[in-house]
């Protein structure tokens, strides 16, 4: 039973409560729960847009952390082309400079290929994509004893498939950091 004013005398009656109904209590429960999760002092986003990542907060300047996620290692080629475009030219300047500013790393330039043609074919323009982005960070003032290309064709594609949306992916060069020269 619970008290309500009657609105002729503002005297409080005694009326029978409406039974709660089940999907009723569920919800409320629900929003319960969710109310105590949903409040300023547990939410752990940062407050601004440069907030370090999770997992990456001790991240050492100069790391190969560092390296992968501020600067990237992939440019990625039109088919049958190992031209350098604008976007794998923005991403090249973030690595040259990098590299000029971190000059305890050597770097080991791979070229991947998945264009129509043969094995050859595709290993010699992966050769052609990976000796491009060498040439490219050399001209921007890396010193050329720091780095080396290898062409590997088909091999270690990204993913398998058909579509050319997918097979765009294994067309790159990945930029792999080295602590010394490769003999």
């Amino acid at each position: 039973m619970t008290a309500f004013p009657m609105p002729e005398t503002g005297r409080l009656v005694a009326r029978p409560r409406a039974p709660l109904s089940l999907p009723l209590l569920a919800g409320l429960a629900a929003c319960a729960l969710l109310a105590g999760c949903n409040t300023v002092e547990n939410v752990a986003s940062p407050d601004v847009t440069n907030a370090p990542v999770l997992g990456f907060a001790n991240m050492e300047p100069g790391s190969e952390e560092a390296f992968m996620l501020n600067v990237g290692r992939r440019t990625y080629f039109t088919p049958g082309s190992a031209d350098i475009d604008e976007t794998a030219r923005m991403t090249l300047d973030k690595q040259a400079e990098w590299l000029k500013t971190n000059r305890t790393w050597y770097a080991k330039i791979q070229g991947f290929a998945d264009d129509p043609g043969s094995t050859g074919d595709n290993t010699a323009l992966s050769t052609r994509r990976a000796n491009a982005v060498m040439a490219y960070l050399v001209g921007k003032g890396v010193a050329p004893n720091r780095l080396w290309a290898k062409g590997y064709g088909t091999e270690r594609k990204v993913r398998d498939c058909a579509e050319e949306e997918c097979k765009a992916q294994n067309r790159r060069v990945v930029t792999n950091l080295r602590e010394e020269r490769e003999r």
